[in-house]
């Protein structure tokens, strides 16, 4: 049985998070899988933002230019777990509800002193796999753009974001959410060195709720923009709220 034949009902705000999650574990740019897919960039677009709803025909395109399905099987996933596996927190979803939505996510740049770097992150409960997921978009960089699974473990309080890429890992380590609801904490990678090196590299981050941004804007904002010393005031709050501690 192929992916056409699929059953018809699913969740459109499920399908987007999975799809970003293919896009970025595949390492697709928008342009090619639209292309692929025989859709326009504009109604890929405005289905993954949610002003427009995916319908079977555009999701059965895409699900075969990806060669994966983005929507729940019910033979297999009839019954939704009720926590998440114990390596993630064993969270219950009604425990985390607060933490679902889209932020804008703040970060300092690896390539430009003083500049600063936006995006935004969506963090969504996942029926199919009974734990919360995470999907990256609006990254200049759109081929780095990550997606994974949210560790929330009672212990320590604070909540891991997660990418696993062939045994190959990025983390972000957010601290609690402040009475704002935002969300401060230290992002791991790697970033190319010389040549063809990757060297480990960490900052701080920044997740502000997508609510309280009247117009959110995407991308590198440079140093000397009025808008790139809104954003680092954000993002100072992460060292200066001791969220996370930077040492030599």
């Amino acid at each position: 049985m192929g992916f056409a034949t699929a059953m018809s009902d699913f969740d459109s705000g499920e399908v987007a998070v999975r799809l970003r999650e293919e896009i970025a574990r595949q390492r697709l740019s928008r342009a090619r899988l639209a292309e692929n897919a025989r859709l326009s960039v504009s109604t890929l677009e405005k289905a993954l933002s949610g002003r427009r709803r995916f319908t079977l025909a555009t999701v059965v395109r895409l699900e075969e230019a990806l060669g994966a399905s983005l929507r729940e099987q019910a033979t297999h996933h009839s019954i939704e777990p009720s926590l998440a596996p114990a390596e993630m927190g064993s969270y219950a979803r009604p425990a985390v509800r607060w933490i679902e939505g889209e932020y804008l996510t703040l970060r300092a740049s690896f390539g430009e002193d003083g500049a600063v770097y936006a995006y935004r992150t969506e963090i969504r409960w996942s029926s199919a796999k009974g734990h919360l997921v995470f999907a990256e978009s609006d990254r200049v960089d759109a081929t780095f753009e990550q997606a994974g699974f949210v560790s929330m473990p009672h212990l320590s309080g604070h909540t891991y974001l997660m990418t696993s890429e062939e045994g190959q890992y990025r983390m972000i380590m957010l601290g609690r959410a402040t009475r704002e609801a935002r969300m401060f904490g230290l992002l791991t990678t790697l970033q190319v060195g010389q040549g063809s090196q990757l060297v480990p590299v960490s900052c701080p981050v920044a997740f502000v709720p997508i609510g309280q941004v009247e117009e959110p804007v995407f991308g590198l904002m440079r140093e000397g923009e009025e808008r790139c010393s809104h954003c680092r005031s954000i993002l100072d709050s992460a060292l200066e709220g001791d969220f996370c501690r930077m040492r030599r």
